[in-house]
């Protein structure tokens, strides 16, 4: 089954060795040289978020635009043309730091909203959320069956340490609630240090707390080739160079 067929029937893919250890390194010291400089500078930086469970940057690739060279390796812009074509664009980005002892968890849940610049009223648009000046609201569920998620690990991800688990094939019935959601063909994503796993919005997925000691960092980041509707743009659109 190619990565593209896997995608379409399971909701995900998952590909190692996407990246060299001086890829990730590099993209770690990026990382790392950033946030410590906030930290030393007190700076109240509103995307950034940190707690004993879990270290966040929102606006990833806003932020620390100096990473998307390293991102975008020739190896990653092959995967994204090959399974779905041209045009594509960075509609959201977050980076994950889970600590070695966090008893972080998430619960089972689809990625149901995009960030957008304004709120307006806008047909099929709806639960319109603000947080931190950021719009965010759940589309038209055609626009969330067209868009994919990559990420990528920065460390080996296991089910000790945070792997995402998902229920395979659950993007292919729409938007449903949690309640509904019956587990089975469930799913533990296991990725190697260097790898990427590719996965559809309405992949119902969670993640379990930390057991193993292992930190566990990865770089989601949310795809879309599609032009919103009256006005509305995504905030956080980000066309790729070739």
């Amino acid at each position: 089954m190619t990565d593209l067929n896997q995608i379409n029937a399971e909701g995900f893919a998952i590909i190692n060795s996407v990246y060299t250890e001086n890829e990730i390194e590099k993209l770690i010291s990026l990382i790392e040289s950033v946030t410590e400089n906030n930290i030393e500078n007190n700076t109240k930086n509103t995307t950034f978020r940190k707690s004993q469970d879990l270290f966040a940057i929102r606006q990833f690739h806003k932020e620390l635009p100096q990473t998307l060279p390293f991102i975008f390796n020739q190896k990653l812009k092959s995967i994204i043309t090959e399974n779905f074509g041209e045009g594509y664009f960075i509609t959201k980005s977050i980076y994950f730091d889970k600590p070695e002892k966090s008893n972080w968890f998430v619960a089972y849940h689809q990625d149901l909203t995009i960030s957008v610049n304004q709120k307006l009223e806008v047909k099929n648009f709806k639960n319109w959320t603000v947080k931190q000046n950021q719009f965010a609201v759940q589309p038209p569920t055609a626009i969330l069956e067209n868009n994919f998620t990559i990420r990528i690990h920065l460390d080996t991800t296991t089910k000790d340490n945070g792997a995402l688990k998902i229920i395979n094939n659950s993007h292919s019935k729409g938007v449903y609630k949690v309640d509904d959601l019956a587990i089975e063909n469930e799913t533990i994503c296991e990725v190697e240090k260097g790898g990427i796993m590719m996965m559809k919005p309405l992949l119902f997925h969670a993640s379990n707390k930390t057991t193993n000691n292992e930190r566990r960092r990865v770089i989601h980041i949310e795809f879309s080739n599609q032009q919103l509707p009256n006005g509305l743009e995504w905030s956080e659109k980000t066309v790729l160079k070739n």
